[in-house]
């Protein structure tokens, strides 16, 4: 496919985070629907530049009249032609060719044109902010593969050294160092290691299925994601101030835009509808020609007696319209209000998005300074009572415990390390930057 590198197309390849987002934004069926949606607002843009165009219809008209019980002869009138005839069977063909021309509707032309094509710019920006949102959903789910796939690793080597702790706890209790009770404790724990590699391993199954949903894959196509190496200076990384991300945001997020938009297309809409108690003026003209069998002219003779030239000239002059154009003043005024409520409202969104990802990357930051601190203690702790317990100087419950604090500040350093990473990223896609890791 044009546009999507080799990775993507090659599903057996590893999927890089760009690969993902140039995938979804060919594929992904809602936002095709939206561009249709973009095509339609511009058919509606190309139609009311063609109301200022005047229209011209032909028509051709052939019939046939039969009388079987006629006795004697009647007389037709044709056009300008009054014939006789006593022919049972007449035919006749009538042939015209009508233009008309809308020369001023009170400005409504103009005013609609231009609603139009406010129209068709709301629909692109609504376009573009449904591609702002599967790529902040396809970042989410793939840095959620990066931390579930680095925790599997972490129970993995968890699981590993439990199965080393336990089978050293099988030569104690030969050894009659420990009791029986004290080998299954450690023989459920290294089944309790091996129970949590598989549920990791079902939360990565669900997050990637769902990235596919995303990707609009074929069924039976599957993903796999590059590992992106994340160093703890990118989690360190400077992150934007809340103010000046949702200043940012206010400038280049599609949805404000078309808020704006929507509001002048409303204004427009109302001057549309305050045009109709102005008159209009339009202009029309015709030819038309006739022929019918029977009578004593010839069809050439006919054609020329029955050609016919017209013109006219109208002018419309609204004076009781039973309320229509008041209340569609009233409603267009409301509509105005509507769009303006609504984009205070995605303004005050916007502000919650903004501050929700700030905080998350601030305080995912703080708590990963302090996990690792936290990391580097626990696992000092773990292998020295490790060490003890083999030399039978810690018992179980406190290999156990020293096993659980390892594991959970491990667990909290990992979901704190891409907590940060994606809310920071994400935030400065906000203010006007790529998605990248």
């Amino acid at each position: 496919m044009l546009g999507v590198s080799a990775a993507a197309q090659n599903s057996a390849a590893a999927w890089t985070l760009q690969d993902c987002i140039d995938y979804a934004l060919q594929n992904n069926i809602q936002l095709k629907r939206q561009q249709a949606a973009t095509q339609t607002a511009q058919v509606s843009v190309s139609e009311a530049k063609a109301a200022y165009l005047p229209s011209l219809s032909a028509s051709v008209t052939q019939g046939i009249n039969y009388r079987p019980y006629q006795e004697s002869m009647g007389n037709f009138v044709n056009g300008g032609i009054t014939s006789s005839s006593g022919s049972k069977t007449t035919e006749s063909g009538n042939y015209g060719v009508n233009a008309s021309w809308n020369v001023w509707n009170g400005g409504r032309r103009a005013l609609t044109l231009k609603s139009n094509q406010k129209g068709a710019e709301i629909a692109a920006l609504q376009e573009q902010t449904v591609a702002n949102s599967l790529q902040e959903q396809i970042a989410g789910y793939y840095v959620q593969l990066l931390y579930m796939q680095e925790a599997e690793r972490v129970n993995t080597e968890l699981y590993r050294q439990d199965s080393i702790v336990c089978e050293r706890g099988r030569e104690m209790l030969r050894q009659g160092q420990i009791s029986k009770a004290d080998l299954a404790q450690l023989e459920a724990q290294v089944s309790g290691a091996r129970y949590d590699i598989v549920n990791v391993r079902t939360q990565i199954a669900n997050a990637r299925k769902a990235l596919e949903q995303l990707l609009e894959l074929q069924p039976g196509t599957a993903v796999s994601i590059a590992a992106v190496p994340v160093a703890d200076a990118q989690v360190l990384a400077a992150i934007p101030s809340r103010e000046d991300a949702y200043a940012a945001a206010l400038t280049s997020r599609p949805e404000i835009r078309g808020g704006e938009l929507g509001i002048e297309q409303s204004e427009i809409q109302t001057s549309i509808a305050r045009r109709g108690q102005l008159p209009s003026i339009s202009l029309s003209a015709g030819v038309g020609d006739s022929h019918m069998t029977g009578g004593q002219n010839d069809f050439w003779k006919q054609m020329k007696t029955n050609l016919n030239v017209n013109g006219g000239l109208t002018v419309s002059i609204p004076i009781l319209d039973n309320r229509q154009t008041k209340s569609a003043v009233e409603r267009a005024r409301i509509n105005e209000e509507t769009a303006r409520l609504e984009l205070a409202d995605t303004k005050r969104q916007l502000y919650n998005s903004v501050t929700s990802y700030w905080l998350d990357a601030t305080n995912a930051q703080e708590k990963f300074v302090a996990g690792q601190a936290n990391v580097s203690s626990a696992q000092q702790s773990y292998d020295m009572i490790q060490e003890q317990f083999r030399m039978g100087l810690k018992n179980i419950q406190e290999l156990l415990t020293s096993r659980a604090s390892l594991l959970s500040a491990r667990q909290s350093l990992l979901q704190d390390k891409y907590t940060a990473v994606l809310n920071r990223t994400l935030l400065e896609f906000y203010t006007g930057k790529r998605i990248e890791l």
